[in-house]
């Protein structure tokens, strides 16, 4: 079994709250966020301290169930609270547009609980709240097969390349193409891994570099115009990569810049794998010319967003930044349009700053995802086990079909 050393499960249900990583402000501050009501979760996806379309449907599921919990709880009347709890579920998966898992993690609450309601509204919400509680289960258990799956495609002393973050943050634990790199890790496989920093959020350089480090796996971080020169050099062996919707005729939206690295693949010679669970497959979807990619705020392109913590190294400097921060956080006045604001935190003093690198006024485009052409993908990795071309009949098989399939189409 895979050592994924410490690094933390990613989202979870205790003691009556949504407990998350804060994604927002690793690798260098581990905050964890405690949501109360569902609509912190809402504000939580959006802002991304929670991401990654596995993780995205497991926040929609406890979110519901946060919101059956709290709000619901008080309604006791079931024709309103499942009138109610759809529109709490629709809410949730409005939040990102593009990955699936989102919108599949709430239609799964609907489903349930309108049949189910013969129970009664007494039973009826522990057994919503157990159904969230199962989803994320069944994600960890997802993922686990996909690595096992995954790693039997691997070759010895591999040099991998991946892009944006597909480990174990990116869902409740483990991680899909992080999940391959782990499993094959654990079988002597991994020689190395590239990994993308993954403008303009940088997933790559603050998320996956810090997974790989906490498990053990041998990596170098590169930016992400350094791909072609590094397969130009016969450096790697396979591209693996997540996915946030897998369209039935097998196009893939992932993280943008996955698709040139398609391309440089096929140039190359390169195997290029998708890693994600049946439940990123979208069948009713024909192709991917039908899936809506999310355009995000221009300001992750015009500057850079750090979060770190100060420790004052004298009594002068504890003075003043305790004289700061003791009303609260406090905002530095800063010019050019750069931000910075100041926490007290324990015995030291977090800071989250944006710092802008572009001109003032420029015009910005800021899609978040691209869609790689079937054509460009070698096989589509999920639980179910390895689908291949023709997708429109394999993916049908894996989604569809039961029993486990190890080697489809």
């Amino acid at each position: 079994m895979p050592d994924l050393g410490n690094i933390p499960p990613t989202i979870w249900w205790e003691d009556g709250t949504v407990r998350m990583i804060d994604q927002s402000r690793l690798p260098l501050v581990g905050d964890l966020l405690v949501c109360n009501t569902y609509e912190g979760v809402c504000t939580a996806i959006s802002g991304m301290a929670v991401r990654g379309a596995p993780a995205l449907g497991v926040a929609a599921a406890l979110g519901v169930a946060l919101w059956s919990e709290t709000a619901g709880a008080e309604i006791d009347d079931m024709r309103y609270y499942l009138d109610e709890l759809d529109r709490v579920a629709s809410e949730i998966a409005a939040t990102r547009p593009t990955a699936v898992n989102l919108m599949w993690g709430a239609e799964r609450m609907k489903r349930f609980a309108r049949e189910n309601a013969d129970v009664g509204l007494d039973a009826l919400r522990p057994l919503v709240l157990a159904e969230a509680a199962s989803i994320r289960a069944e994600d960890e258990a997802r993922n686990r097969a996909i690595g096992a799956h995954g790693a039997a495609l691997i070759e010895p002393d591999s040099r991998i390349l991946t892009h944006c973050n597909a480990g174990s943050l990116a869902t409740a634990y483990f991680g899909t193409a992080l999940g391959v790199i782990f499993t094959a890790h654990a079988e002597g496989k991994i020689a190395q891994v590239w990994v993308d920093e993954t403008r303009p959020v940088l997933q790559g350089a603050r998320l996956t570099a810090w997974e790989l480090r906490m498990a053990g796996v041998p990596f170098k971080l590169i930016c992400d115009n350094m791909a072609a020169s590094v397969m130009r050099q016969g450096l790697v062996d396979a591209v693996i990569v997540g996915a946030d919707r897998i369209a039935a005729n097998g196009d893939v939206a992932n993280k943008i810049g996955t698709y040139g690295l398609a391309v440089l693949c096929k140039e190359h010679g390169i195997p290029f794998y998708v890693a994600a669970p049946s439940s990123t497959v979208d069948l009713t979807l024909a192709s991917g010319d039908e899936i809506v990619i999310e355009e995000r705020d221009e300001r992750e392109v015009t500057g850079v967003t750090v979060s770190g913590v100060i420790e004052a190294r004298t009594s002068i400097e504890t003075k003043a930044l305790d004289m700061m921060t003791e009303a609260g956080p406090y905002a530095l006045g800063m010019t050019k349009g750069h931000q910075m604001q100041l926490t007290r935190k324990g015995g030291a003093y977090q800071f989250d700053a944006w710092v802008r690198i572009a001109p003032p006024s420029v015009e910005v485009y800021n899609p978040a995802f691209d869609v790689t052409p079937a054509g460009y993908v070698t096989a589509i990795i999920t639980e179910r086990g390895v689908s291949r071309p023709d997708y429109a009949v394999s993916l049908a098989e894996a989604c569809c079909g039961t029993g486990a399939l190890h080697e489809l189409g």
